[in-house]
């Protein structure tokens, strides 16, 4: 999308002129950088980790019931 300085707002490209100028104040509309292909690394939430440990925890109990009535 095309960014007005002067408007201070994205314009798309139906909204130009057809010299591709802002409709607004008439200036020459820059097209901003294209910004690196790679997304953020988004980090795992910290009781997602709580979970995962009670599940753990939980599992590794009903493993030790079930080695206890098999003896």
């Amino acid at each position: 999308m095309a960014w007005c300085a002067d408007c201070e707002r994205y314009l798309t490209p139906a909204t130009l002129n057809s010299e591709g100028a802002c409709p607004a104040c008439g200036q020459q509309v820059e097209h901003p950088p294209e910004e690196a292909a790679e997304p953020a690394r988004e980090r795992i939430p910290w009781h997602f980790w709580l979970a995962v440990g009670a599940a753990v925890i939980y599992l590794v109990w009903r493993v030790v019931q079930g080695a206890a009535l098999l003896l």
